[in-house]
């Protein structure tokens, strides 16, 4: 099947006389007829539902789903973003580790990584996101365990060179980790370009609608782990009696502990409904993706043309130092976000926001409706100022989530506003 087609109908299969819809199995918990099964549910012996924290059918349904989507082996949603990310980490690296990242990332990641897993122990290096391949290279260390990129940065739009990221990660035996929520994989399949594990946020374009928070890891089930570095996943695990995972899991040994070790441990687990919810907003993905991106390209063109605009940043533009790379790796389109400089600097960007009738000044970005954030005093205020130069995250920049509303009205909406400055 095509991907828009997957988009509808893979991941879950009725069977004759049930539901033609996923249902939402809203149980915590499953029923069996003996001790025996359950028992072999816990020491990994058989596959089944025995705890929603582990596992559900709706998940289940919806995990295939996106992982048919990336191209992946198995898939595994959480309960936010920040889980997805937390999780795919810790899944792989331990305190006295370290993990190579670029900088320009999602500030709530950056924080995650630069604060919390630092005070667990992990090291990080960030890269700004323009480095050298002679840069990244020098960055890695005897003791680097994984590189964590965002395809397309948020919110400073840059397009990450996944395939060079690769090529260098795996010259030192070390995944690639992609959050790849900007772009979908309508618009880029990273295991495709040598990536090996991906993430999302799905409470963005994958959801739709900002109706459901949730998150999840997919696994290419590609990446060789048994070279000394991951005894974690080449090692018995004796909370498992001694389990195996790359013997016990074969490709898929890398999201099979993801699940059953730190999903069991942490909890971070994902709801039914929602779960059923972001089912809904993936059938539409493909469609909702490809009238985000014409309406951004139309939307950027012409805040390009504004004098009242310094610069504007989207790699659909072919004035963007990306847009060459953008065509290369995805040829159909980035995503609808753009960020824009006004001139005047913080000031007069708030005062343009407040202007804007249509478009809505929220936190959220990547559903249906148009939406702005001024990043440097909302999601990325903790950093310091370098921090926000490395970030790409300008005092005048406008982070504008363009909907699937009419281009004209969303363009009107702008050129008011822009005329009240």
């Amino acid at each position: 099947m095509r991907i828009d087609t997957k988009c509808i109908q893979s991941g879950y299969d009725p069977k004759n006389g049930e539901p033609r819809v996923l249902p939402i199995v809203q149980s915590t918990t499953y029923s069996y007829d003996t001790s025996e099964e359950m028992g072999k549910l816990f020491d990994l012996e058989a596959e089944g539902f025995f705890y929603t924290r582990l596992a559900n059918p709706t998940l289940d349904a919806v995990e295939k789903k996106i992982a048919d989507l990336e191209g992946g082996v198995g898939a595994m949603l959480t309960s936010s973003g920040q889980a997805a990310s937390l999780i795919s980490v810790t899944n792989i690296v331990k305190a006295g580790q370290h993990v190579v990242c670029s900088s320009a990332i999602y500030g709530g990641t950056f924080n995650l990584f630069n604060k919390t897993l630092r005070d667990l122990g992990i090291d990080f290096t960030f890269l700004k996101s323009n480095a050298t391949k002679e840069e990244i290279t020098a960055a890695f260390k005897e003791n680097t365990r994984a590189c964590f990129v965002e395809s397309v940065t948020n919110p400073s739009l840059d397009v990450s060179d996944i395939q060079l990221y690769a090529e260098i990660a795996h010259s030192f035996g070390v995944p690639l980790i992609v959050d790849n929520t900007f772009p979908t994989p309508i618009n880029f399949r990273p295991f495709e370009w040598g990536a090996d594990i991906v993430t999302h946020s799905t409470s963005k374009y994958l959801d739709g609608h900002a109706v459901s928070l949730g998150g999840i890891i997919v696994d290419s089930g590609n990446f060789d782990w048994n070279n000394g570095k991951y005894p974690m996943l080449t090692e018995p695990d004796e909370t498992y009696h001694g389990v195996v995972y790359t013997d016990h899991f074969g490709k898929a040994a890398y999201i099979a502990k993801a699940r059953v070790h730190l999903m069991r441990d942490f909890g971070a687990q994902a709801a039914p409904m929602n779960a059923f919810l972001l089912n809904l907003g993936i059938e539409t993905l493909a469609l909702r993706m490809e009238r985000h991106c014409s309406n951004a390209q139309k939307v950027a063109e012409f805040l390009e043309a504004s004098e009242k605009i310094e610069w504007v940043n989207y790699p659909g533009l072919k004035s963007n130092k990306y847009y060459d790379l953008a065509k290369r790796m995805m040829p159909n389109g980035t995503c609808g976000v753009i960020s824009f400089g006004v001139k005047g600097g913080k000031e007069t960007a708030e005062k343009l926001m407040g202007e804007l009738k249509l478009a809505r000044i929220v936190t959220h970005v990547a559903d249906a409706r148009t939406c702005v954030l001024h990043p440097a005093s909302t999601t990325h205020r903790q950093l310091t100022e370098q921090q926000l130069i490395d970030c790409g995250v300008a005092p005048n920049m406008i982070r504008l989530s363009v909907g699937i509303e009419n281009s004209d009205d969303i363009i009107e909406d702008i050129k008011q506003a822009l005329e009240s400055c």
